[in-house]
């Protein structure tokens, strides 16, 4: 064979087909998002909503490309060495989180319509939007760390300038500069780390980690070590798992309120993908180090938000949004116990994570959009604001008492009583009887936050009518309508099924 021959030979190997099927989802995501801002260039100005109506579509579009993938079986961008090492993988698990995120940014992007249409820049909004949430589908299917941390940047950096969008708002700027030092501080301890387990493993696909993190020379061991340390740091402060929660309150109430309920739930599933991916498959060999470390963060995340959610004065100017902070910095908490139980039992405990964040994100998503609803009459939107909510809008009263009682885990939430069963089993399970204690302790002290807000949303509004005029009832834009009946109808789905939910959370993912 001749010299050319032989180099076309060894090119023919190195050249591999895209499956564009599988990469569909966050591409579509993707593309959109920069037709959206090109058309905005030409759009004017009467007929910007278009914009808007168009990302809703690519969002529709991006989650109906996840049917051809659920299968489960489709990865490409893989080595050509014959290792069985691929970075982008659509796996059950896969499919599952882009569902959840790329959900989550639909019903973000309804309850953003009409902020759009009177404070924020359409053309700016919507492709900030889009960008963050290609970047959060494609996180799930990564599986080198290079493509991970490109990943959750893609996914971090648009929700900065998102939280900020208000113009002229000083709370929102500040808000927006804490969330992005905060992410940017934690984002370089976390590439450090990267680069030392590039170091002491001499390769960034997960798979190939941690088989060599198995024979890892004796001199490189405290080197890797910290660099599994130093990874988890930036997934942790995605989680706003303490001490890494402190940008959360301020960035909820500063950011636009659908901003908000998007961190708290795209976000939060980001944070938590990235956790997973890098311990189950990428770190097995020091769970050692990981699994303590993970329920000594559960134990304090959970801790804390509770009791900064106990904190919290009705009358307090933002009272609510910062309740739903608080809250889900408590329910970080619970979403760390299973992956620090797969430490200690195996991989199988993972799926109550997912199954939890899948309930979480539904019921979350649809209390944030009654806070919506509330705030177009009360922008100070306090908790006492809800009083009487029952008498002005019996829907989206029973709507918030259902999504409250979930996040509690009280009937007839039944999803989120499973889900809460679940976690504290696995923890159990694992022989974490310390923190399966306190996570008890913990859900009953969120019980008194949970069920004081929902008795206010069926207490007689205060003050007489001669007194005290009611105020004129404020038009609900359709698209809130329609966000609040999608999440309350989903929660009740959960909760008809929660056995079928987390049987295949548990059987399939992992």
């Amino acid at each position: 064979m001749t010299l050319a021959a032989t180099s076309a030979a060894g090119a023919a190997d190195l050249v591999q087909s895209v499956d564009w099927a599988a990469v569909a989802p966050p591409t579509i995501a993707a593309v959109v998002a920069l037709a959206v801002l090109v058309a905005d260039l030409f759009v004017p100005a009467a007929r910007k909503q278009l914009l808007g109506w168009g990302a809703i579509a690519g969002l529709v579009a991006a989650i109906l490309a996840l049917v051809p993938l659920r299968g489960g079986d489709r990865s490409t961008f893989c080595l050509t060495t014959g290792a069985d090492a691929c970075s982008y993988t659509a796996d059950h698990f896969t499919l599952v989180i882009q569902f959840l995120v790329l959900g989550g940014a639909l019903l973000t992007a309804l309850l953003s319509l009409h902020e759009t249409e009177e404070r924020l820049p359409p053309g700016e909004f919507w492709f900030l939007l889009l960008s963050s949430a290609a970047g959060a589908a494609l996180l799930p299917a990564s599986r080198d760390m290079a493509t991970l941390v490109v990943a959750l940047e893609v996914a971090s950096l648009p929700a900065f300038a998102l939280v900020g969008l208000k113009r002229g708002d000083r709370m929102s700027g500040e808000a927006a500069l804490k969330f992005f030092l905060s992410s940017v501080t934690a984002t370089a301890v976390m590439l450090l780390g990267v680069s030392f387990v590039y170091a002491a493993t001499g390769s960034l696909h997960l798979t190939e980690i941690a088989q060599n993190l198995d024979d890892v020379p004796a001199p490189l061991e405290t080197l890797a070590k910290a660099g599994v340390a130093l990874t988890l740091v930036g997934f942790a402060f995605k989680t706003a798992a303490v001490p890494f929660h402190f940008w959360v309150p301020d960035t909820y109430v500063g950011a636009p309120l659908p901003i908000a309920a998007y961190l708290s739930v795209v976000g939060k599933a980001v944070g938590f993908t990235g956790l997973i991916l890098v311990t189950v498959i990428a770190f097995p060999t020091y769970a050692d180090v990981w699994g303590p470390a993970l329920a000594v963060l559960a134990a304090l995340t959970m801790t804390v938000g509770n009791a900064g959610a106990l904190r919290q004065a009705p009358t307090r100017a933002w009272s609510a949004v910062r309740l739903l902070a608080w809250s889900s910095v408590g329910q970080a908490g619970y979403l760390l116990v299973p992956i620090a139980a797969a430490a200690y039992s195996g991989d199988d405990q993972i799926g109550a994570t997912v199954a939890y964040a899948l309930m979480y994100a539904v019921v979350n998503l649809g209390a944030f959009a009654v806070a919506a609803l509330v705030a177009r009459a009360h922008p100070l939107n306090r908790i006492s604001d809800y009083r009487g909510l029952y008498a002005t809008r019996p829907g989206a009263a029973l709507a918030m008492g259902f999504f409250l009682l979930c996040l509690a885990g009280l009937p007839p939430g039944v999803i989120g009583l499973f889900a809460k069963v679940t976690v504290f089993s696995a923890a159990v399970d694992a022989g974490l009887g310390w923190l399966a204690v306190v996570m008890g302790v913990n859900v009953v002290i969120a019980l008194y936050y949970y069920l004081q807000w929902t008795a206010v949303l069926f207490r007689a509004p205060e003050g007489a009518p001669a007194d005290r005029p009611a105020p004129a009832k404020q038009p609900v834009p359709a698209a809130v309508t329609v966000a609040v009946v999608v999440t309350a109808a989903a929660g009740v789905a959960l909760s008809g099924y929660p056995q079928l939910v987390l049987r295949f959370a548990a059987d399939t993912l992992f």
